[in-house]
């Protein structure tokens, strides 16, 4: 059975050259800016459900990133005007694709951009419409969710299940990008296919080169199956191979990135143009800083006590103003969880995280471990 491996357990991917050469000589493809202004590093954060909200995004831009997406929103919820439904849980978590809120995700001021809306949905009809919604909220690119794994997703007919169904998909894509003004770039979020099959293979290769001819700027990959969800290790040959196969087409890769030398490893290895950090950036917003200093040649340091302290206290402080005390407090329970891990007594600040059940209680366990 497929388990989840830590980041030491991932194959280790043969690169010739050092990380830090790979990073001072990596220049970003120049249509990445040109498509979307101020996206000017090669790398960006990706939508994770229950975590990328607003406050989560302006931590990791002011540590360096210059581009985020928010969660996976549903085109039901958009249309309706609704809520997700976090809201009947608000500590569903990761694996919990389209829960999100509109109030969570929208831009958190002029701060918060460039900023992708991430769709997912059911029917070409209600896609476009809530594509449109987003354009009307001020989304600067537009990204269609065709990967998510979670079951409960796929018996909805949506995310990763239309990697079976490339008709179906297809048209979901020309739907969107019909609708949405050229000057607004879509993108699409893909996996490596529902399954290893042959047969899933060529229907991943059909809905990636259609997306291209119908007009959406670039594909972001990540290098697991749909049935294989977020367990075992991603394949990055898969990426090489098909960089190697559309020399001509922007793909940004996702996958197994915990670290910021995996930042530059990717694209050394695979010769993608852009990489999606995802669980890796979660209580680490430093990799975007620490991939700007080593693009600029400079060393990579992890962060100081008093850089951990700044970083988790703001990401508390802008918890609090977008969902309040209540809600708030309990979201930050996860993220000090994560922050806990560049401690040097990382796993008492862990557990002291694990036991809050309050916002006093955070506030406490902060004070006693990074005053």
């Amino acid at each position: 059975m497929s388990v989840e491996l830590s980041a030491s357990e991932l194959p280790e991917y043969p690169v010739s050259r050092s990380v830090a050469e790979i990073a001072r000589t990596w220049v970003i493809d120049p249509r990445i800016p040109a498509t979307v202004r101020g996206f000017d590093a090669p790398f960006f954060q990706a939508g994770l459900a229950g975590y990328s909200d607003g406050a989560m995004r302006l931590v990791a831009r002011r540590h360096g990133c210059p581009f985020c997406v928010t969660e996976a929103l549903l085109d039901r919820t958009l249309i309706n005007g609704g809520k997700g439904r976090r809201k009947e849980d608000p500590d569903l978590l990761a694996t919990e694709c389209g829960m999100g809120e509109i109030e969570d995700n929208i831009a958190a001021g002029l701060d918060d951009h460039p900023i992708a809306g991430q769709v997912m949905g059911t029917t070409p009809d209600e896609m476009a419409q809530a594509s449109e919604l987003l354009v009307k909220m001020n989304y600067d690119v537009i990204d269609v969710n065709l990967a998510c794994p979670v079951k409960k997703v796929k018996k909805s007919n949506r995310g990763g299940h239309f990697l079976a169904y490339p008709d179906d998909a297809i048209e979901i894509l020309r739907a969107v990008r019909a609708v949405v003004p050229r000057e607004i770039p879509c993108i699409v979020k893909l996996r490596r296919g529902f399954d290893d099959t042959p047969e899933m293979a060529a229907r991943f290769e059909q809905i990636f080169e259609a997306s291209y001819e119908i007009g959406f700027a670039w594909a972001v990959v990540h290098c697991r199956t749909v049935e294989q969800k977020y367990l075992g290790p991603g394949k990055w040959e898969f990426l090489r191979d098909l960089v190697a196969r559309h020399p001509d087409r922007v793909i940004f890769g996702s996958g197994d990135v915990w670290t910021v030398d995996d930042i530059f490893r990717m694209h050394a290895y695979t010769g993608v143009h852009g990489v999606s950090v995802a669980r890796g950036c979660i209580g680490n917003p430093w990799i975007f800083s620490q991939a700007r200093a080593l693009m600029r040649g400079e060393v990579a340091h992890p962060p100081t006590m008093a850089e951990q302290r700044h970083a988790l206290e703001s990401h508390f402080e802008l918890a609090l103003q977008l969902h309040g005390e209540a809600v708030g407090g309990r979201r930050m329970r996860k993220f000090g969880i994560k922050f806990a891990s560049h401690h040097p007594q990382g796993n008492e600040v862990k557990r002291d995280f694990i036991d809050c059940d309050t916002c006093d209680d955070w506030k406490r366990t902060f004070t006693k471990w990074y005053a």
